[in-house]
């Protein structure tokens, strides 16, 4: 009964780029393999103009909307549900030439990081966000999702690299175009603000006008082990030496022995941990040897120091190492979520037994932001208490101080669960909000609020 429909998508786009049946598959479960759904087609625009073609065709049809960039998320925030149309941005790859004076470069939504990391490299800019996913998530899907990364530290999230937006709102019928530098940007700001972390649930990003940073490349990489108990305190130690120092804290990494040892695993290298808990920093900038060793000094554990770049690459391979390790046990469960800094360590110590409570065979391994109190909680092995877990896991954040919500995003996963750590008052803003911008509820339903019933 959608064929009709289905044909008036290939119209506007091409015959090409509707897919249909069997081929929707890539696009209808996501990296982890525990979200997986349905969709009418998977349409992909290679203009804004399609892109607005696209929209108007399913508001005017009825159907609910669901942008996807890399598909790299992992809350379930672009994974279609079913008879909803999928929108992919992909096509949208096009990167303008960075202005060498302003460092700011316009880029589609379906770019890569990566392929805009390439396109900047040798201009004296950079982009300030990185991620380990870089080869396949898209820019547009990393301002939706406010993504973060290991150099928030240093730049903070997605949002801060973004100086203008295009996008094309749930009715299909303007895009609104803040790229270009001109007074009536002032009033588009709030909007745009809006727009940052919406999860593709108040539109559909076309085109992003990032705001480079001037490249800071590490000099250094320490692995800093400490005793759990210790942990909070290490944190704000680095952070002061580091300040006080003149040189600069780019990466601040919170890992466990537990999640290093399944990293060297998988690799098939050796673990240099000795002590339960340790931070990887990254300094870039002149680092004198007084700053080495009082960051030595900061811990009783031992310390390993990368200045080579083949050294810091092997250091930042137990980091970036984690995700593939983790998922080659199975399906993982995760949580990413954000606690006070001084609760560090009471969540590495807690949220083990809180599993293992719940489900003593689970393997649970932790890794994150130390700066940002931003730890993603990694859960293999819990199959058929998956609920059980997740509430365990959020009622201890809660408890803490924390929020169930972190750099991951609310997407599927956290939207039964936004309650636990977000006021009433909170929730009805956003929810006004999502009202004014999408009345009818149809770009990604269920994701980051509860679908409505209309």
């Amino acid at each position: 009964m959608h064929d009709p429909f289905v044909h008036r998508l290939e119209q506007l786009v091409g015959h090409d780029h509707v897919l249909t049946g069997d081929d929707t598959a890539p696009y209808t479960r996501d990296w982890t393999g525990r979200w997986q759904g349905s969709c009418t087609c998977v349409v992909r625009p290679g203009s804004t103009e399609e892109v607005a073609d696209v929209v108007q065709a399913c508001a005017e049809a009825g159907f609910a909307l669901v942008p996807q960039g890399g598909n790299t998320g992992l809350v379930g925030g672009a994974v279609p549900t079913g008879d909803a149309v999928l929108l992919s941005t992909l096509r949208l790859d096009h990167v303008e030439p960075v202005d060498p004076r302003s460092g700011r470069v316009l880029v589609g939504a379906g770019a890569t990081l990566a392929a805009v990391q390439e396109a900047t490299r040798g201009t004296g800019w950079a982009v300030g966000v990185d991620l380990a996913s870089r080869g396949s998530a898209t820019i547009g899907g990393m301002v939706a999702t406010d993504a973060g990364g290991a150099r928030v530290v240093a730049h903070g999230s997605m949002g801060a690299q973004v100086h203008g937006l295009e996008v094309v709102l749930p009715d299909g019928a303007t895009a609104w175009p803040w790229l270009e530098q001109r007074p009536q940007l002032v009033a588009g700001r709030p909007l745009q603000e809006v727009l940052v972390g919406s999860e593709g649930t108040l539109g559909v990003i076309t085109r992003v006008l990032l705001q480079l940073v001037r490249p800071t490349p590490a000099t250094a990489t320490v692995l800093l082990q400490s005793d759990e108990e210790d942990l909070g305190r290490l944190v704000d130690n680095v952070v002061t030496v580091v300040r006080r120092s003149g040189a600069r804290l780019t990466a601040c990494e919170l890992l466990t022995a537990a999640g290093v040892e399944l990293v060297a695993e998988a690799t098939n290298t050796t673990s240099p941990m000795d002590a339960p808990t340790a931070l990887l920093v990254d300094l870039s900038g002149e680092v004198p040897d007084e700053l080495l060793t009082a960051l030595d000094m900061l811990t009783d554990q031992p310390t390993v120091v990368g200045l080579d770049e083949h050294d810091r690459s092997r250091l930042w391979t137990l980091r970036e190492g984690h995700t593939e390790a983790i998922a080659a046990f199975g399906v993982p469960v995760k949580l990413d979520v954000r606690v006070p800094r001084d609760q560090l360590a009471t969540l590495l110590a807690v949220a083990p037994p809180t599993v293992a409570s719940v489900q003593p065979a689970a393997r649970c391994v932790l890794f994150g932001h130390a700066v940002e109190g931003n730890v993603h909680v990694n859960v293999v092995g819990a199959d058929g208490v998956v609920e059980r877990v997740e509430d365990a896991l959020y009622d201890l954040v809660a408890e803490l101080g924390g929020s169930v919500v972190a750099e991951h995003g609310v997407g599927r996963a956290k939207v039964g669960h936004l309650h636990r750590t977000t006021t009433d008052e909170e929730l009805a803003t956003m929810r006004a909000v999502k009202n004014a911008l999408d009345p009818d509820g149809r770009c990604n339903p269920g994701v980051r609020l509860p679908a409505e019933e209309r």
